[in-house]
């Protein structure tokens, strides 16, 4: 892909951001959400590129969403997958809380895995700790692993964990050993996306989340040098069709990153929309709005931090400010 793309999508998570931080702690999910698709449908409508959403929010029936299966882009110039979520915690936006992001990954066609809409068995860690993590070893086993590559104590390591009731055995496991335990409440593409960020205070991420926020997570370590695997974790019958719709034969399969992004050519960029470990959120000064966004291009690693100011009286009508 072009590299020029790298900014042309960071424009579209820039617009999403935008229109859904307005809705900050207002406690309605619904409608922040809605204001962030309807920015990024908009600003991808402006993007050269013939766009299929592989990895979106809902079914075409189930609109404002950005939908499986749905085209975007100009429909002009390199046939892309695109994996998308413009309002990653859509709970934290509507609660004034913090690791809320407007998110998307893009690769040449048949390169993302198309992720069914159910839960993953996750680990994910940065460079230092790339190789040295699987996911059927112990806790403790990884742990000590992510320790050691990190010169570490194993008190000095912090885990990021969803708080879930499925993660008991896990975060006792944890704490018996000592190790420092973050728990979030939704979101868990932005941490996973800070074990490779330096200083950003997070170092692993374990548990059962999203797949298609998975492969997203996939897509940044891909450029970042980290690693990821997952599993997929059905709950019942319809997980598992949903699953062999997709072309999934074996369910109970390791997915390395070799699976989720295949090659290194795909690009990331998220959007801050409630400060969070890397990314600052969206500010509103009188007519002017700041964002600070991460865009990254697999192909040549290039990691760029972009802050940008933006004027209400400038923008176009449906980037809302």
């Amino acid at each position: 892909m072009e590299r020029e793309l790298a900014m042309e999508f960071a424009r579209v998570t820039e617009a999403a951001a935008l229109a859904s931080a307005r809705w900050w702690g207002r406690g309605d999910k619904n409608a922040a959400d809605e204001a962030a698709v309807t920015a990024m449908r908009a600003m991808f409508d402006t993007v050269n590129v013939d766009g299929t959403v592989v990895i979106g929010e809902g079914e075409m029936d189930e609109a404002p969403m950005l939908y499986i299966g749905e085209r975007v882009g100009t429909g002009k110039s390199v046939q892309v997958d695109i994996a998308v979520d413009p309002l990653e915690g859509t709970n934290l936006v509507a609660k004034g809380l913090t690791g809320a992001i407007a998110v998307l990954a893009a690769a040449p066609r048949g390169c993302l895995l198309h992720a069914p809409d159910m839960y993953m068995e996750k680990i994910a860690v940065g460079p230092a700790a790339a190789g040295k993590i699987h996911l059927d070893a112990t806790v403790t086993e990884n742990v000590k692993a992510v320790a050691a590559s990190l010169n570490k104590g194993l008190e000095d390591v912090t885990v990021v964990i969803l708080d879930r009731p499925r993660h008991e055995a896990i975060i006792r496991e944890l704490r018996a050993i000592g190790t420092r335990i973050k728990l979030i409440s939704d979101g868990d593409v932005s941490p996973a996306v800070a074990t490779a960020i330096p200083n950003s205070g997070v170092d692993m991420v374990l548990g059962i989340g999203g797949a298609p926020e998975g492969v997203l997570a996939a897509a940044a370590l891909r450029c970042l040098g980290g690693e990821f695997q997952g599993r997929l974790w059905p709950e019942d019958e319809k997980d598992l069709e949903r699953a062999h719709k997709l072309g999934v034969t074996d369910i109970k399969k390791i997915l390395t990153m070799d699976d989720l992004v295949r090659g290194d050519d795909v690009i990331f960029a998220a959007t801050g929309i409630t400060d969070g470990d890397f990314l600052r959120g969206v500010r509103y000064y009188g007519n002017i709005a700041t964002t600070h966004t991460l865009v990254m291009r697999g192909a040549t690693g290039t990691v760029r931090f972009i802050e940008a100011q933006h004027r209400s009286d400038k923008k176009p009508k449906y980037v809302k400010i």
